[in-house]
């Protein structure tokens, strides 16, 4: 497939890793309520919620680390950003409803109220479209984008990392401990900050930060503390999972940004290369896509009743296998190959 030259491949790997994760996390999900506590399933679920739950943050921070610090007027950014994520967003919830209530008498599906499911399709609030939250969290984060540009552009790096203590500061006390800074920073909270985040990382000629010895230390060190506190906090009714917006997840993705960086990726013409930019390129369709696809596979699944070592794996495979070509597909017709998220 074509390379364009202004893409940056690491940024793209990047991209890529998002929409894995993603899925990877749907697919486990629905496994927490049907395993035994401390069971050797229970533990590949918890690794997996520990290790994956990177996804939306890395979407954030490669929207600043694109976006940011660049000079475009507010015009220019909503008009060009604002359609990229609206198109696609409208067409595949309208789309997917159409399907979903033309076979709902078919499937029993009880899609009683048109109005009422599409209502709630596109608040996110029904099984198949549960990741249209994503929408309006992305949405808002773009129209806050041109201020924290403007600031951007006028400031040097030092600047940026003060906001960015802050911002750790309200991950911490805010998403990790639950409890108040006595100091009100409401105005440094996520998702913003992993936007900012982002346009730093990408920016950022601090020695530390530019070893990837380093980097990889962040990734064990976060991932060793979040699975011992998930081991102790977890319940026979409910496993412990951290918000994403959590210092320790915070950590986590700083080190995975940076070892991408600094492992200085570079893009090849090969199959494993290719894969991945269509991957990039097709990562906010199959976010938009993929979750009617495994609904499907899941109540097919679930006559076996497989063990999750076999499950998940089939699942995300075929998940993911089946969201490319659809999107594949679409993006030969005319004109709908520019709405469908495909970049």
């Amino acid at each position: 497939m074509s390379y364009s030259s202004n893409r940056i491949y690491y940024l793209d790997a990047l991209r890529a890793l998002a929409i894995v994760s993603v899925l990877v996390i749907y697919v486990f999900n629905f496994k927490y309520d049907s395993v035994v506590l401390y069971s050797p399933t229970w533990f590949i679920c918890d690794i997996n919620s520990v290790c994956f739950r990177i996804g939306v943050d890395l979407f954030l921070m490669l929207s600043g680390a694109l976006s940011l610090g660049r000079d475009w007027t507010i015009k220019s950014f909503l008009s060009r950003r604002i359609p990229r994520i609206v198109a696609p967003f409208l067409f595949w919830t309208l789309l997917i409803s159409i399907v979903l209530l033309l076979v709902s008498p078919i499937f029993s599906l009880n899609l009683v109220d048109p109005v009422e499911f599409l209502k709630n399709a596109f608040l996110g609030r029904k099984e198949y479209f549960y990741p249209n939250w994503f929408f309006w969290m992305i949405l808002g984060t773009y129209l806050s984008m041109p201020i924290f540009n403007k600031w951007i552009c006028h400031c040097d790096l030092k600047e940026v990392e003060y906001f960015l203590v802050l911002w750790l500061i309200t991950c911490l006390f805010d998403f990790t401990l639950y409890h108040s800074f006595p100091i009100r920073l409401s105005y440094f909270t996520s998702p913003i900050g992993l936007v900012v985040l982002g346009y730093y990382l990408r920016h950022t000629e601090r020695k530390l930060l530019n070893n990837i010895y380093f980097d990889i230390f962040l990734i064990v060190i976060s991932s060793i503390i979040m699975i011992l506190i998930s081991v102790m906090l977890s319940t026979p009714d409910e496993l412990y999972s951290f918000d994403r917006y959590s210092i320790t997840n915070a950590i986590e993705v700083i080190g995975i940004f940076l070892l991408f960086k600094n492992l200085n990726l570079k893009y090849n013409d090969d199959l494993i290369h290719n894969f991945v930019i269509r991957l990039a390129k097709y990562s906010y369709g199959i976010y938009l896509v993929h979750a009617p696809i495994l609904r499907v596979y899941r109540n097919f699944f679930a006559t076996y009743n497989p063990p999750v070592k076999i499950l998940a794996p089939s699942l995300f495979v075929l998940t993911l296998i089946c969201s490319i070509i659809l999107l594949f597909i679409f993006n030969k017709i005319p004109y709908v190959n520019r709405i469908i998220g495909v970049k």
